[in-house]
This record gives C-alpha cells, sequence and structure tokens, in this order.
C-alpha cells in the first residue's frame, strides 16, 4: 500500500521539483485547477510593473518601438511555436481562443470554397468539444451555409466523408481528459480530403505537441488554436494564440485571400495608413488589431515557466510526470475512496489520458468540490455531475496528490459536503 512517505520520496527524487519555485502558490492551497488557470508566475508582478511604470509611465508612446511592444505578438508566438511542434515566424499570440478560432476557421471555409468542391460542406466535431468551438462553428457554418456535423468520439472514421470539410477538434477533450492521437487523426482526416483543426487549449505546455508531424503532408495539421491562460501560465483572460501551416498562408499570400477579421496591424504596411488593405505576408494577417500590451507581458512570464523545463527534458519530461501524477491520483480515489460512488470519467490508459482526471458523481458532485475547495483543495465542476482535477507538472507535487485524495475521502466520509453552503451555486464553477 502506498504512504505518504512513499510519494514524499517520489518528490525528493524529482528531477522537475525545481521549477516550482518559479510560481507564487499560497500556503494551505493544493492547486488542481491548472487546466482551468494557471498559478501566477512569481516573475508576473515585477515584469507587469516595468511595463506599466517604467515602459508605459515613463517611455509612454515611445515604448511601441524602444520596448519592442510591436513585436510582442509574434516574439511570444515564437516561443509558443516551441511548444507546439511549430517553427518561427509561424505563430502569433493575439486576442481570445474564440476570435482566433473564428479567424482561421473562416480561412478554412474560404480555402474550401476556392477549390470549388461544392459538396464538402460539413464541419465535423464532437459533441462533447468545448462549447465556445461549437459555438463559433455554428455561427461560420450559418454565415457560408455549410452544416455543423456532431459525432461521439468512436463514430469519427465512419463520418469522415466526401462531405466534410473541415475536421475541428480539441486535442484533449475539457471534460474527460480524454487525448486525441494528433498524427493518426489529422492523417486520417486528409485521406478524407478535409482540413484538420486543432484546439490546443488543454493540451499546449502540458504534454507535446507536435503540429508538424514529421512534415508529410498526411501528419501536419492545418489550423491550431489554444488559449494563454491554463498551462501557460499566463494570467486570467490572457491573449490565445494561432497558427497555420505554412503551405496555407503560402497559398494566401498568393491568391491574395484575406481571413475575415483584416485589422490595421494585419496589414502589409500598418503604418503607411492606407485607405485599402493590403494582407500582410505568412501569419502576420492573422493579427487584427492593437496588441493588449500588458497581458501579453503576462502571458510571456507564464511561457517562460514551461521554456524553463527544457534544460530538464522539456515537454517529454513535463509528460513522464504528468502521468506519474495522474496515475497516482486515480489509484489513490479508487483505494481510498471506494464506495462512494465516484467513477472515472477519463481514459485509464497513459497514451490516452491528458493532464487531468475527472472523476463523475450522480449526486452531490457540485458540492464535493466546493467543499474541499473550503479545505484549500481546490479543483472544479464541469455540468451535470464531473468534479475535474487538473495536474500541472510544474508545480503539482506528488505529496499534494496523497493530501487532496485524503481531503477527499473525509468529505465524503464525514458527508459535510451536504452542508447548505456548499450547494449554493456560484457563476463560475
Amino acid at each position: 500500500m502506498t504512504t505518504r512517505q512513499d510519494v514524499a520520496t517520489l518528490d525528493a527524487q524529482d528531477p522537475l521539483a525545481p521549477l516550482r519555485a518559479q510560481f507564487e502558490l499560497p500556503d494551505g492551497v493544493i492547486y488542481l485547477d491548472g487546466n482551468s488557470l494557471g498559478a501566477m508566475p512569481r516573475a508576473t508582478p515585477a515584469r507587469l510593473q516595468q511595463v506599466v511604470r517604467d515602459e508605459w509611465g515613463t517611455g509612454l508612446i515611445r515604448s511601441w518601438n524602444t520596448a519592442g511592444w510591436i513585436e510582442l505578438s509574434q516574439r511570444i508566438g515564437d516561443k509558443i511555436a516551441r511548444l507546439i511542434g511549430a517553427g518561427p515566424g509561424e505563430v502569433v499570440a493575439a486576442d481570445s481562443t474564440s476570435v482566433n478560432l473564428y479567424k482561421v476557421l473562416s480561412a478554412a471555409l474560404m480555402l474550401v470554397k476556392a477549390d470549388a468542391a461544392p459538396t464538402r460542406r460539413v464541419i465535423l466535431s464532437e459533441r462533447s468539444n468545448f462549447p465556445t468551438d461549437l459555438y463559433i462553428a455554428e455561427s461560420l457554418a450559418r454565415q457560408h451555409g455549410f452544416e455543423l456535423r456532431l459525432i461521439e468520439a468512436d463514430e469519427l472514421d465512419a463520418a469522415l466523408d466526401e462531405r466534410v470539410a473541415v475536421l475541428m477538434l480539441t486535442h484533449v477533450n475539457y471534460r474527460s481528459g480524454r487525448v486525441h492521437p494528433m498524427g493518426a487523426v489529422t492523417h486520417a482526416a486528409h485521406a478524407a480530403g478535409a482540413l484538420m483543426l486543432w484546439d490546443l487549449c488543454h493540451s499546449a505546455g502540458a504534454l507535446p505537441v507536435n503540429l508538424t508531424g514529421d512534415w508529410s503532408a498526411e501528419e501536419s495539421a492545418d489550423f491550431a488554436v489554444g488559449c494563454g491562460y491554463k498551462y501557460l501560465n499566463g494570467g486570467p483572460g490572457a491573449p490565445a494564440f494561432a497558427w497555420v501551416h505554412p503551405r496555407h498562408t503560402e497559398r494566401m499570400d498568393r491568391e491574395q485571400l484575406w481571413q475575415p477579421l483584416s485589422g490595421w496591424l494585419g496589414h502589409a504596411a500598418p503604418f503607411e495608413f492606407s485607405p485599402a488593405y493590403r494582407p500582410g505576408r505568412g501569419i502576420q494577417r492573422f493579427i487584427c488589431g492593437t496588441p493588449a500590451v500588458v497581458a501579453l507581458a503576462g502571458l510571456e512570464c507564464g511561457v517562460d515557466t514551461v521554456l524553463a523545463a527544457e534544460p530538464l527534458g522539456g515537454l517529454a519530461a513535463l509528460r513522464r510526470k504528468s502521468l506519474a501524477l495522474t496515475r497516482l491520483f486515480t489509484t489513490l480515489v479508487e483505494t481510498r475512496c471506494a464506495g462512494h460512488g465516484l467513477t472515472l470519467v477519463g481514459p485509464r490508459d497513459d497514451a490516452q489520458r491528458g493532464s487531468q482526471v475527472s472523476f463523475a458523481r450522480q449526486e452531490g458532485a457540485y458540492a464535493i468540490v466546493q467543499a474541499l475547495i473550503e479545505r484549500g483543495v481546490i479543483g472544479d465542476f464541469r455540468a451535470p455531475d464531473v468534479l475535474r482535477f487538473g495536474f500541472t507538472p510544474l508545480y503539482t507535487r506528488f505529496v499534494d496528490v496523497w493530501d487532496a485524495v485524503e481531503h477527499l475521502r473525509e468529505v465524503l466520509e464525514s458527508g459535510e459536503w451536504r452542508e447548505e453552503r456548499f450547494n449554493r451555486k456560484a457563476a463560475v464553477t
């Protein structure tokens, strides 16, 4: 039987343990919600103060040049590219995931239309995909005369037919934590003649991602988006990112195709102030308006915490620790909390599991999470019945896992979750 001393030994032997010092983590808190909002890097407050007091306060508008504000979107994009298997100059950090998804999915539909493929009018996605993805896709389907078709994950092979224009999936499912095999799915989409769009919100910064595969057309994805405030630790509402494969940006360059939000900084020469739009080259055209400088500065601090793992084995090392943490958590919950109605929602197989573990419970799931939060164990609830726990290997320890499960056991055995205050729904769950 695993003891707390056993897991403390794992922490003592953990080569990634020094990375935890990069973060402000409150005393008495076990934070298992980095898959929803990453912890704050210690470097962030000083960096934001520098931007506000020095670059804005003293440099004023000069800082667009002297402090490199104008380059932030692409500079941070290049850093994110190292985490998702993309190349320099292929990623921009800007806007929100929803806005970036609107831009890249619009571009995908435009390319399909330009190919004169009138039978390809289906955007295919999972019914359990994150709602914003489905809402944006539904809106664009209405605008462009396409159909949004939703399926279960095990129906994918049969659903990929000659009518599918774009397959749009989230790499790691937000509720269950199930991971799609990126290369195999991308290959299947391309074999069916469809474009592949990945949402990386729950994988970028937590596990290895290789959008370009081995650079073969079959395994290289076409488009990707992701957020900056989960495993990238960029802060609440941090800017998101967008990636478009160079074969598509090059085609858009050649054919002068626009993405729909043709803002001034996506112009080839924004400070010409020309009344006519001329798209920038490559990924630049996917920038829209003026970058949110303060927010981008915070995002860069967060991305740097992930890049700090590179000398220690990078994302492969983070993945190994993540799997060890999630395996331990699952085993401890199923042994120490047995008989309390918890059912594992996500996959048991390492290869299919992201950096989170979800359990369902028919009664009281929301209240149980609230009782844990009062005890300092922060996870979250996802309707209708899921207790969700995220494990960020940069700062989550093995003893955190042990202690979190012990608190969960006590909450269940005592029945304290039944108290009325834990059953009052807050606006954010």
